[in-house]
């Protein structure tokens, strides 16, 4: 295996399916299986959901919520997202644990380190849920931090697009897909991989990112497995 423990990043939005809101039980049931895959290979795999299916922050002002308030809803959103994705885990007999960075006893445990590290090192899938506990950060800083902490190999971000392109493929269709780029590269040609604190955390601490399309049934197990799938982004 040429990775032993992920991070995986999935957004709020990718939940939804073909709705316009909320979670799609086909949608997170599919997640949920590729998921197990990635377990019964001996991964180690800790996740972090976005909220933007249910809130988001930022809508919160133009309807007149405070941004830090607006960030609180978007965190306890991601919590949302988190609870269906381990209950569909755990209903396939995957253990999981969801750590949260706010407190909220009756739901998840706080977030610890060492208790993250040793949840994975048993094999549980660890869920972290509602960010870092902070306005003003992106679910995808969370993603890089948590996985900085936990000392992961590689940050997977599973989008609905196979990987990074020089343009967006949706409106270009000359648009040409990397299979590796550095983090150079991407700074060059601004390139919308992260959000730009999460993506220097990564560079800064040398943790190789992959972009791929989490929609494709096999692509996650393909990954760890070591087959080359979606955008690879080095130092080099």
């Amino acid at each position: 295996m040429k990775y032993k423990r992920i991070l995986l990043k999935l957004s709020g939005e990718s939940l939804q399916g073909e709705q316009s809101f909320g979670i799609d039980a086909n949608r997170l049931r599919q997640y949920a299986t590729e998921i197990k895959k990635a377990v019964q290979e001996g991964i180690q795999v800790a996740i972090v959901i976005g909220g933007g299916n249910i809130f988001r922050g930022s809508v919160g002002e133009s309807l007149g919520i405070d941004r830090v308030q607006g960030d609180y809803m978007g965190m306890l959103a991601t919590v949302i997202n988190s609870m269906a994705l381990q209950s569909t885990l755990e209903d396939m007999g995957v253990y999981t644990r969801l750590m949260s960075g706010i407190k909220m006893e009756q739901v998840c445990e706080p977030f610890i380190k060492r208790r993250a590290i040793r949840h994975l090192e048993k094999g549980r899938v660890v869920i972290f849920g509602a960010g870092l506990g902070s306005p003003y950060f992106t679910t995808d800083s969370a993603a890089s931090l948590r996985a900085i902490e936990i000392e992961a190999d590689v940050v997977l971000k599973g989008t609905r697009v196979d990987g990074v392109y020089s343009a967006d493929p949706e409106r270009d269709e000359s648009a040409e897909r990397f299979s590796n780029i550095s983090f150079e590269e991407v700074y060059k040609r601004g390139l919308n991989v992260m959000d730009m604190t999460a993506f220097t955390l990564c560079k800064e601490n040398e943790l190789p990112i992959i972009v791929f399309d989490m929609n494709k049934a096999g692509n996650l197990v393909k990954i760890v497995r070591g087959e080359s799938v979606g955008t690879l982004i080095t130092m080099n």
